[in-house]
């Protein structure tokens, strides 16, 4: 946990600003158009957007989500770890894998979440104190109707203006999902009390609750260790 914390520490300043959430539309009918609901017990995607204790913890806190895991995506799995991922250099992103039940929270829920709550999309490369390729915002989706949707909102978000700039966030097909270590899951839940995750991210879940009540759960899933 220490080396997390140095790292964190390097973007951190007590003058940085804290997230605000934006409300947005959810995804229209034309959105969803010709995308088959899922019907399995569960559906997969990948998230990223600045440093990953902040996502998980809001779809964490998400009623739904089955399993929410902090890792890395978008590089090799040799450089899958903290101190690499954090140089760089790797390609990866840290991310967050989202297990959720379709006949719970629909992927167009989460999509609205994520765009809102989770993270700012019109930062690239960077999300308030984090800075670099590492923590740029990011779908990395399992179907095409995922894709699909994905793409048809973010026009939509950005048609309607609801950001003060363009949505920057990358979309690409899955191709492997690495796992943080043990020390950086359930994080923000773990460490309330340490001053990132007062700064950052708890502002995330109390935006939630307050957004998205019929989301948002109280107690969250954690990931077993």
């Amino acid at each position: 946990m220490a080396g997390a914390v140095v790292v964190a520490a390097l973007y951190w300043s007590p003058n940085a600003v804290a997230e605000k959430a934006v409300p947005i539309p959810a995804p229209s009918a034309q959105a969803l158009a010709g995308v088959v609901p899922g019907t399995q017990a569960s559906e997969t995607v990948v998230f990223a957007g600045g440093c990953f204790w902040g996502i998980q913890a809001v779809f964490q806190h998400t009623n739904g989500v089955l399993e929410a895991v902090s890792g890395y995506a978008g590089g090799k799995k040799g450089d899958a770890d903290y101190e690499t991922v954090s140089g760089g250099g790797t390609g990866h992103a840290e991310a967050v894998q989202v297990r959720f039940d379709p006949k719970v929270v629909s992927y167009a829920q989460l999509l609205q979440i994520y765009f809102s709550v989770a993270h700012d999309p019109t930062q690239l490369n960077r999300q308030y104190p984090d800075v670099g390729t590492q923590y740029r915002s990011a779908v990395f989706t399992t179907t095409p109707g995922q894709k699909q949707v994905t793409e048809r909102y973010i026009a939509e978000l950005n048609a309607a203006k609801v950001f003060p700039a363009k949505i920057v966030t990358q979309l690409g097909a899955l191709t492997a999902f690495y796992p943080a270590e043990k020390y950086h899951q359930n994080y923000a839940t773990l460490h309330p009390d340490a001053q990132y995750i007062a700064q950052f991210d708890l502002p995330k879940i109390a935006n939630l609750k307050a957004m998205m009540p019929k989301v948002y759960r109280e107690q969250p899933v954690l990931v077993a260790n």
